[in-house]
C-alpha cells in the first residue's frame, strides 16, 4: 500500500495557493473594524451638527465694518436698498400731514349763553339806569364805527327802555336764548379753537395738517369727523353770520347791535381765549404712527454688475448696510438644489477633516487617548468650538479667536500639543469657511493658537497661562499686520486698531484658561503639575492618617516618590505625577498595618498563623482598600489608576512558596492554584505606572541588602526589571526597551545614594 498523498495537479497547486489580501482587501478590513466605523459614525455626527450650526447651505457673508475690499466688489443680482433720508423725509411729512385729533365740549358756549341770558334778565329789571345797572348797560354799548358821532347821555335813557321793552319778559328771553343757539349751532357742532396755528404747529417745525382736524364729541370717541381748520375758527364772517342772526330774529338791527356788543369781547378777545376743542395728544400721537407706518419707503435700485465697493476704500456703516442688503437679495435667488449641492460639500468636507483627526488617535496617539469616548468629548468640544466662535464673531467684538485659541489650550492639556495641533487646524478651517473669510484669518487663528498650545508644556504655576496669553496676544498683533500688509492695506488707525482687538482676545483666552483650568481636570480627568503640587502637600488628610497608623509605610512611600520621580523624569515621562502618585499608593495599607512587614515591630509577623491563601488576599486588599479611599476623599483618576497599578498582576512569590511547600508536606493536598497567588492587575496602562511599579519594588528589596554596595544595588534593580519585563508587566505601558534600561540606571543611582557610605566617629572618651 503506497504511504504517500494523492498527487496534485499543477493547476489544483496554484488554486491552493494563498497570497496576502491586497490594498484594497487590507483598506476594506480597516474599514470594517468595529472602533474605526465607531469613529466615522462620530465624525459624520459631528459634521452634521457643524453644518447645521454654520448654515452651511448659504455662503457666509464676510465684510466687516472697516475693512478694505482687496478687489472691486459688484452686485451679483439686482436689489433695491431703502434712500432712508428720503423715507424718512416722507415719514416725517406724513406724520405732519396727519389730522390732530380734537375732543369737543360745548359747554362754554353753553355757559356763554346762559350768562348773556341772566345779565340781560338783571338788567331788565330797572325801571330806569340806575348807578347798578350803567355798569352793566356799558356792555352792550356797540362800538362806534370810525367817524360816526358818540352817542349822548341824554340818549341812552330811552335807548335802554327799547332795549327792556325788546328783551324784557321770560318769553322774550326764550326767544334771545333759541336765536342764539341757532347762530352758535355750526360752533357748538364744530367746535371753536382760538388759537389754530399755535395749537397745529409744534416745536422744531413739526406740526399737523393744518386744512383738516378730526373731531369727536367729548366722551364718544368712536364717533369722529372730519372737519375743515377754517370751520372752527371764529373770523370776521362767522361774527358778522351771528350778528345778522340776531338781527333777523330780534326785528331790529340796534337791540341786535347791543347783544353782539356784549358777545363779541367774550367771544373773541376773553382771556383765556375762549374755546370748545381740547387736543387729544393719544389720539393724536396714535393717527401720527398710523400715516407714518403707511409711507412706503424710498429705494434705489441695483442691477448686476454695479461696482459697491472699490478697493482700498474702508467700508462704513453705510457701505456695510448696501452689500448685506445686496446678500440678502442673493440668498433670495438661490434655488433648493443649489443650497443642498453647497451643504453636502461641506459635510463631506468637515466629515473628512474629523474622520482624519479620529485615525490620526486611532494610529499614532496613546491607547488612553484613542478611546472613542476621549475622541466623542474631543468632538464635542470642537462643535462647541465652532459654534461660539460664530457667535462672538459679530460686530462689534470680532472675539473668535477667544473660544478657538481655548480649544487649543485645553487640548494640549488634556491630551498632547501634537493632537492640539491637528485639531485646532481643523476647527480653524471650519470657523474661517464659516465666517466666510479667506486664508488670512485661517493663518491668524491657527498661528496664534499654534503659539499658545505648543507653550502650555507643564504647568507649575498659576502665572503660566497668563505669560501663554501674553505671548500668543504678541503674536497674534504682529501677525495680524503682517497679513494686513500683505493684502496691501491701508496703514492707520482702523488696521491698528483691528490688530491691537487681536491681540487683546488672545491676552484674555490666557486669564479665562486661568479660572477655567480646575473644572478642566474635573471633567476630563487629569492632572496639571499646579494641581499635583497641590495634592503633594503632606497635610492632606489620608497622608496624616497614614503617618499616624502606618508610620513605617509613609516613610516607605517618600522614598518610593523620590526615586521614582527622578526616574520618571530621566526618560521624560511625568515625574511629579509618579512622586505624587507614590505618596498615596500604599494608603490602603492603614486599615491594616500590622500585615505588612515594614509596620511589624519585635511581637513578630501575624502572618504565621494564617494560610498562604488567605494572608495573600489580606496583602491584595491594600490595593481594593486604597483605591475606595482615594475615590473618598476625590482623588483624582490619574493618582487611583496608579494605586490600582503599582503591583500590575505579579505573583506574590512568598506566600505563593509556602503554599506550595505546604501542599508537598501534605499527600492530601490539593494542586495550588496560581492566579490566587496574583495581584487583581491591571497591568501598568501609562509609563509612569510602570516607573512606579518598579520603583516599590526596588525601595522595598534594597532594604534586605545586608551589604548595598553599588554594583549589589545595581544587580537587584536588573534582577527585578528583568523579572517584571518577563512577567509582561511592561506590555500594556508603551515602555521601550531602551528606556527601561535608563529607568534602572537612574534607580540604581537613586538607592545607592540613600546607602552611601558614612564617616564612623571615635567613640567619646571618658574623662
Amino acid at each position: 500500500m503506497a504511504n504517500g498523498g494523492q498527487r496534485r495537479t499543477r493547476s489544483e497547486r496554484v488554486a491552493a495557493l494563498e497570497l496576502p489580501p491586497g490594498r484594497w482587501e487590507r483598506a476594506w478590513t480597516g474599514a470594517c473594524n468595529r472602533e474605526v466605523l465607531a469613529r466615522a459614525g462620530l465624525s459624520l455626527l459631528a459634521a452634521t451638527i457643524v453644518c447645521c450650526a454654520i448654515g452651511a447651505w448659504d455662503p457666509p457673508i464676510h465684510w466687516r465694518a472697516g475693512m478694505q475690499p482687496v478687489r472691486y466688489v459688484t452686485a451679483r443680482v439686482p436689489f433695491k436698498q431703502e434712500n432712508s433720508k428720503a423715507t424718512e423725509l416722507a415719514r416725517q411729512r406724513a406724520r405732519d400731514e396727519a389730522k390732530a385729533v380734537f375732543a369737543q365740549d360745548a359747554k362754554p358756549l353753553v355757559r356763554l349763553r346762559a350768562d348773556l341770558r341772566t345779565t340781560i334778565a338783571d338788567l331788565t329789571k330797572a325801571e330806569t339806569l340806575n348807578e347798578s345797572t350803567r355798569l352793566l348797560w356799558k356792555d352792550f354799548q356797540p362800538q362806534p364805527s370810525k367817524g360816526a358821532t358818540p352817542p349822548k347821555p341824554q340818549d341812552e335813557e330811552p335807548q335802554f327802555l327799547e332795549f327792556r321793552n325788546a328783551l324784557g319778559g321770560q318769553e322774550k328771553l326764550d326767544r334771545l336764548d333759541r336765536t342764539l343757539a341757532d347762530a352758535f349751532a355750526s360752533l357748538e357742532q364744530h367746535g371753536l379753537l382760538a388759537s389754530p396755528t399755535k395749537t397745529l404747529k409744534g416745536p422744531q417745525g413739526q406740526g399737523h395738517n393744518l386744512e383738516f382736524i378730526t373731531v369727536y364729541p367729548a366722551g364718544s370717541p368712536a364717533n369722529r369727523q372730519e372737519v375743515p381748520v377754517g370751520d372752527v375758527i371764529l373770523d370776521k364772517d362767522k361774527t358778522e353770520a351771528i350778528r345778522q342772526k340776531l338781527a333777523e330774529q330780534l326785528h331790529s338791527r340796534d337791540i341786535a347791535d347791543r347783544v353782539f356788543a356784549w358777545l363779541e369781547p367774550k367771544l373773541l378777545h376773553s382771556d383765556p381765549a375762549l374755546t370748545t376743542l381740547t387736543l387729544d395728544n393719544a389720539a393724536t400721537k396714535k393717527a401720527q404712527d398710523q400715516a407714518e407706518a403707511e409711507v412706503v419707503p424710498v429705494e434705489f435700485s441695483y442691477e448686476p454688475g454695479t461696482t459697491l465697493a472699490v478697493l482700498g476704500e474702508s467700508i462704513d456703516d453705510a457701505k456695510l448696510e448696501l452689500l448685506a442688503r445686496e446678500y440678502r437679495a442673493f440668498l433670495g435667488k438661490r434655488t433648493l438644489v443649489e443650497r443642498l449641492i453647497r451643504c453636502g460639500s461641506v459635510l463631506l468636507i468637515v466629515f473628512a477633516a474629523f474622520m482624519v483627526c479620529g485615525m490620526y488617535t486611532f494610529y499614532r496617539q496613546p491607547i488612553a487617548d484613542a478611546a472613542i469616548k476621549s475622541f466623542a468629548v474631543t468632538l464635542v468640544m470642537a462643535v462647541g468650538t465652532v459654534t461660539l466662535a460664530l457667535w462672538v464673531s459679530g460686530d462689534p467684538w470680532r472675539a473668535e479667536s477667544v473660544p478657538v485659541v481655548l480649544f487649543g489650550m485645553i487640548m494640549a492639556i488634556a491630551h498632547s500639543r501634537q493632537l492640539a495641533l491637528l485639531f485646532t487646524g481643523v476647527v480653524c478651517w471650519i470657523v474661517v469657511i464659516s465666517l466666510g473669510y479667506e486664508l488670512a484669518l485661517f493663518l491668524l487663528l491657527f498661528g496664534t493658537t499654534a503659539v499658545a498650545s505648543l507653550n502650555m508644556g507643564r504647568i507649575r504655576t498659576r502665572s503660566k497661562l497668563v505669560y501663554v496669553g501674553l505671548l500668543a496676544g504678541s503674536v497674534a498683533l504682529l501677525l495680524d499686520l503682517a497679513l494686513s500688509m500683505t493684502a496691501s492695506q491701508n496703514i492707520g488707525m482702523s488696521l491698528l486698531r483691528n490688530a491691537g482687538r487681536q491681540g487683546l482676545w488672545a491676552v484674555a483666552a490666557g486669564f479665562i484658561m486661568t479660572g477655567l483650568l480646575p473644572f478642566i481636570e474635573r471633567a476630563f480627568g487629569m492632572l496639571t503639575d499646579l494641581s499635583l503640587l497641590e495634592m503633594g502637600d503632606i497635610t492632606h488628610p489620608l497622608l496624616q492618617e497614614l503617618v499616624r497608623r502606618a508610620p513605617s509605610t509613609y516613610n516607605h512611600s517618600i522614598t518610593v516618590g523620590s526615586i521614582a520621580e527622578a526616574a520618571a523624569d530621566a526618560i521624560g515621562a511625568r515625574g511629579l505625577l509618579c512622586r505624587v502618585g507614590a505618596y498615596f499608593h500604599d494608603i490602603g495599607k492603614m486599615l491594616k498595618p500590622g500585615y505588612f512587614v515594614e509596620n511589624q515591630g519585635k511581637e513578630g509577623s501575624r502572618h504565621d498563623g494564617l494560610a498562604p491563601a488567605m494572608s495573600t488576599l489580606v496583602i491584595i486588599a491594600h490595593i481594593k482598600d486604597g483605591a475606595d479611599l482615594a475615590r473618598q476623599h476625590h482623588l483624582p483618576q490619574p493618582i487611583i489608576d496608579l494605586i490600582e497599578q503599582h503591583h500590575g498582576t505579579m505573583l506574590m512569590e512568598y506566600f505563593f512558596d509556602r503554599a506550595h511547600t505546604q501542599q508537598a508536606a501534605d499527600p492530601n493536598g490539593s494542586e495550588v492554584d496560581e492566579s490566587l497567588f496574583r495581584y487583581p492587575g491591571p497591568k501598568p496602562q501609562t509609563k509612569e505606572a510602570a516607573v512606579l511599579m518598579l520603583s516599590d519594588a526596588v525601595e522595598s528589596a534594597s532594604r534586605t541588602l545586608v551589604d548595598p554596595t553599588p554594583a549589589r544595588i545595581e544587580g537587584l534593580v536588573g534582577s527585578l526589571a528583568q523579572r517584571r519585563l518577563e512577567g509582561g508587566q511592561f506590555d500594556e505601558s508603551g515602555l521601550t526597551l531602551r528606556e527601561l534600561g535608563t529607568i534602572e540606571r537612574s534607580l540604581a543611582m537613586s538607592v545607592a545614594s540613600i546607602y552611601h557610605g558614612r564617616i564612623k566617629y571615635p567613640e567619646p572618651r571618658s574623662a
